[in-house]
């Protein structure tokens, strides 16, 4: 058995596992995401100074470049943690919906969180002029999150919540929604 399928599997085992285990590793798993962010954040925030890299632009103009890509940032985020609230769960992927979130910004796309989310951290690396964490690390976690996504947690998804998930998977981008034009008539 492959190392994705054993994760797969895990991440299986866990969201599905009792309400009891779920409950107590939801906290668990939020503090390691926030943790390893905060701390990639710290590193490419040093490594500005290691390489001698030049500041971004200073005030007013990262200050009327980044406050926008904050606030929406942060409230994509928060209307989606809502979202799955209401839905009878967390964003932590051990403690899931026990269904798909077809509601608010996930009528649009399928990881809204993540999208908030790439807008802060886009928004506070202009917002604290860092060349790295702007330019680096926000591709960087783009990247590492697509990876994670396709190889572990949407085959999860698919395993547990079955063809609905699919369907919602092929209807539904992944980060940014389409912009469908409308046809004259």
């Amino acid at each position: 058995m492959s190392l994705r399928t054993r994760l797969i599997d895990l991440l299986y085992r866990a969201a599905t596992g009792t309400r009891r285990f779920r409950t107590l590793a939801t906290p668990l798993g939020a503090l390691v995401f926030f943790t390893l962010i905060t701390l990639m954040i710290l590193l490419f925030l040093r490594m500005d100074r290691w390489w001698h890299l030049p500041a971004l632009p200073g005030r007013p103009w990262n200050l009327i470049v980044s406050l926008p890509l904050l606030v929406a940032g942060v409230i994509l985020a928060v209307w989606s943690i809502l979202q799955f609230a209401r839905a009878r769960g967390t964003p932590v992927p051990l403690n899931p919906p026990p269904k798909v979130v077809k509601t608010g910004p996930y009528a649009y796309v399928r990881n809204p969180m993540l999208t908030g989310g790439f807008l802060q951290i886009f928004g506070f690396g202009i917002l604290v002029r860092s060349v790295s964490l702007t330019f680096l690390f926000t591709p960087l976690f783009i990247l590492l999150n697509v990876l994670e996504l396709k190889a572990i947690e949407e085959p999860e998804l698919a395993k547990r919540l079955g063809e609905e998930y699919i369907e919602y998977r092929k209807q539904t981008p992944m980060f940014f929604p389409r912009w469908k034009r409308r046809r004259p008539g």
